[in-house]
């Protein structure tokens, strides 16, 4: 396991078309970036959905930013 220091949690945006999965629109855009700072992906992150996480009796809510088109 790598952790590169994402500040996000993030969904595939093919899993959420796919299962239909409602967005709602980011107040601000999302610029990613790789580990060197260089831009990543050939646009901004602008849409996030709601997620409810269940692990072992912890229930919680979370957004996840996918680059959604």
């Amino acid at each position: 396991m790598v952790d590169s220091g994402c500040t996000h949690t993030c969904i595939d945006e093919e899993l959420v078309k796919k299962k239909k999965i409602p967005t709602k629109k980011l107040e601000r855009p999302i610029t990613c970036r790789n580990s060197d700072g260089t831009i990543a992906g050939k646009k901004d992150i602008t849409k996030f959905v709601k997620m409810d996480l269940n692990i072992n009796g912890h229930n919680e809510q979370l957004d996840a930013v996918a680059m959604i088109g």
